[in-house]
């Protein structure tokens, strides 16, 4: 989002401000205006899903989804309307959702007929999605999501060790284990094996043998020393995204510290006026000439 830049100066330049910025009431408003829009979508759609409702509320529930639907539209037509470059952020993540948003509803004018209209209303399910535009408002959201692209590399390495965990579990039992059991094959194994790996155990295949049930009883115990891997990973990156938002690496000219909050003024340990661009506000104060005492 931080590439986007108006198309041109005066109204569009306004709108930008308004839509894409959130530094002044008039934009925050927007912002919580937009969040609650989005949540009574989210709403209708769920409750839409429930046939009681949709049998006694079917036409409320249809006038509400056109609503936000136009509502959806004209939002996104004014935002491709303010950016200089409105393709790039069609392609963009919050712009494919928006386009998710609207797709179905205007596609049921295009698609006649009770068959496609039923396709078409489990496409407006996809409203849903919309939802996740919510973390474009939450700066929380944005630390968590910048954690968790460092610890990606981490995160899949620690998935691709347990997927051969799996493959070679599920092999071994798809050997020991009779047909019977219910391990008919290495992918109806595998399934076993992440279900129990995963300590959920469904119960639906299970091994008879003693040697398939030890396997078992191995896995669930990795399972458990495991799974706390990923989120160990995953916390250490938000701890060090939340100090590299709150703290300076920049060092204090007297002692050398470098661990200060970006606020701070003077340094922790030995008080030294840090911003080294201006001068020392007390250094002023000293040299100013205090006249004579009554």
């Amino acid at each position: 989002m931080n590439s986007l830049k108006p198309a041109s100066e005066g109204l569009r330049t306004r709108i930008f401000q308004l839509i894409f910025e959130s530094d002044t009431p008039l934009a925050k408003a927007f912002d919580i205006a937009l969040i609650g829009v989005i949540l009574g979508s989210v709403l209708v759609v769920m409750l839409e899903s429930v046939a009681p409702l949709r049998e006694r509320y079917g036409s409320w529930f249809y006038w509400l989804e056109w609503g936000f639907t136009l509502i959806f539209t004209f939002e996104l037509a004014v935002r491709l309307y303010c950016l200089e470059r409105p393709w790039k952020y069609l392609r963009s993540f919050y712009g494919i959702i928006d386009l998710l948003a609207i797709l179905p509803t205007w596609l049921a004018l295009m698609l006649p007929g009770a068959q496609s209209l039923v396709v078409v209303r489990l496409l407006r399910v996809l409203r849903i999605f919309r939802v996740l535009r919510l973390m474009e408002f939450i700066g929380e959201g944005r630390l968590l999501l910048d954690a968790l692209k460092r610890s990606a590399r981490q995160i899949f390495l620690f998935l691709f060790t347990v997927c051969m965990l799996i493959t070679i579990f599920a092999s071994l039992v798809y050997l020991i284990e009779p047909a019977e059991a219910g391990f008919t094959s290495i992918p109806k194994a595998i399934y076993w094996a992440a279900v129990t790996l995963t300590t959920v155990g469904y119960g639906d295949i299970t091994p008879v043998t003693p040697l398939g049930q030890t396997i078992s009883v191995m896995m669930m115990l990795t399972g458990y020393s495991i799974i706390a891997v990923p989120t160990g990973v995953f916390s250490a990156e938000v701890i060090r995204s939340i100090r590299a938002d709150r703290y300076s690496d920049e060092a204090c000219p007297g002692c050398g510290h470098d661990r200060h909050e970006k606020r701070a003024s003077y340094c922790l340990h030995c008080g030294t006026w840090l911003d080294e661009e201006t001068l020392d506000p007390r250094a002023e104060n000293d040299d100013a000439p205090h006249g004579d005492k009554p």
